[in-house]
């Protein structure tokens, strides 16, 4: 029997494609609703569910490109190319945002769904052999465990295994990276993305696979009941780790793991209602085209940015600082400001904030439904 394919898994991609594009790019960082802000350390938003879901999904679209592959010289460099090609598309992105070398951040979004691709698909193929039958069923969930565990294990190395200052990711991020290096937005040099946490990430990417494999055994209504049944053992499962391992986004903790797991095949199992059982495809198919170019369509988003914010820049004639002088002095003004300045005339902050942000994932649909109209897709 072919394994079913669920239109849900699609939908569900482009749905995770939006919000991303809808969380990055506000207005203004200081005009934002706190459900779209990523928790400040200890905690979770709305926001901290969207890396998690496309970690998600690139691992459900992994079963379906590995599930005829082996362990062999062939499938190994193909999985090497491509991490190899995201990571290096991942410092072009952070090149563009700050075209110094020698201060350029090494890590990013990009390069950890390149590192936990590399990972995750590497480990499937050579755990191939052991995951046949009932074992499949288990095997995954048994492997993300242990690696959970072994991540716990190592983060009590720290001096405060959940602190900013003292945990032991940060320390190796600094040793091997590098502070100049790092993500410098938490008051000190922690990189989110960095190199350890990447462990807790790769689960992630792991239980996609693993739930595109348990989908394509059963029927829609059957999927349904088993998303709804495993996301709640997931959250359960969230609340007493968080007990000892805090849900922490940037420390990517198996408590955060769990729980924005669980809440995703809570919202899967929503969309496998309404598109494969119920068969609303007019709710799908805007969806289905968000998401049949997703990493091109993130990379263009975070090229669009850099256009808008640091290329279309011009000097603004004004007032000067000094009140009194009559001076005249000028500021710069980047396309990025005026556009939301723009929206400011009508709106007030966080509407204008808002809006702004979802005129850019209308705008990428656009180009998104473009290149599927014309069947172009671009596999990165």
């Amino acid at each position: 029997m072919a394994p079913t394919r669920f239109i849900a898994l699609d939908a569900l991609r482009g749905f995770i494609l939006a919000l991303m594009i809808l969380v990055n790019t506000p207005g203004s960082w200081s005009a934002v609703y706190s459900p779209l802000l990523h928790a400040k350390w200890h905690g979770f938003t709305f926001a901290d569910l969207v890396f998690p879901g496309f970690l998600f999904v690139v691992g459900a679209a992994m079963f379906f490109a590995l599930k005829n592959q082996q362990w062999d010289t062939a499938s190994v460099q193909k999985v090497l190319r491509r991490t190899l090609l995201m990571f290096v598309l991942g410092l072009g992105l952070n090149f563009l945002w700050t075209p110094d070398l020698s201060q350029m951040r090494l890590m990013g979004v990009l390069q950890r769904i390149a590192l936990c691709y590399g990972m995750a698909a590497l480990l499937v193929l050579a755990l191939k052999p052991f995951f046949t039958g009932a074992q499949q069923q288990y095997g995954i969930p048994l492997l993300s465990a242990l690696l959970l565990g072994f991540y716990w294990c190592v983060l009590q190395l720290g001096s405060e295994p959940y602190s900013l200052s003292g945990n032991i990711a940060g320390v190796i991020d600094r040793a091997v990276l590098g502070e100049h290096r790092l993500y410098q937005g938490f008051g000190m040099p922690f990189d989110p993305e960095g190199l350890l946490s990447t462990l807790g990430a790769v689960v992630n990417v792991l239980l996609g696979y693993w739930v595109a494999f348990e989908l394509s055994q059963r029927q829609p209504k059957a999927g349904m009941w088993w998303l709804l049944a495993v996301g709640a053992v997931m959250l359960v499962l969230s609340q007493l780790a968080a007990s000892f391992w805090p849900v922490n986004k940037a420390l990517w903790t198996g408590s955060y793991v769990l729980q924005s797991t669980g809440l995703l095949l809570w919202l899967l199992a929503l969309m496998v209602w309404l598109v494969d059982v119920r068969c609303y495809r007019t709710i799908s198919e805007p969806l289905r085209v968000y998401g049949s170019n997703p990493l091109f369509i993130y990379i263009l988003s975070w090229c669009w940015t850099v256009l808008l914010s640091k290329v279309l820049v011009w000097q603004v004639v004004g007032a000067g600082s000094e009140a009194g002088t009559g001076s005249i002095g000028s500021t710069e003004m980047s396309a990025y400001q005026w556009l939301y300045q723009l929206l400011q005339s009508g709106f007030a902050d966080k509407p204008a904030s808002l809006l702004f942000a979802l005129l850019h994932v209308g705008f990428f649909w656009l180009i998104s439904y473009v290149l599927y109209r014309r069947q172009i897709f671009i596999k990165i």
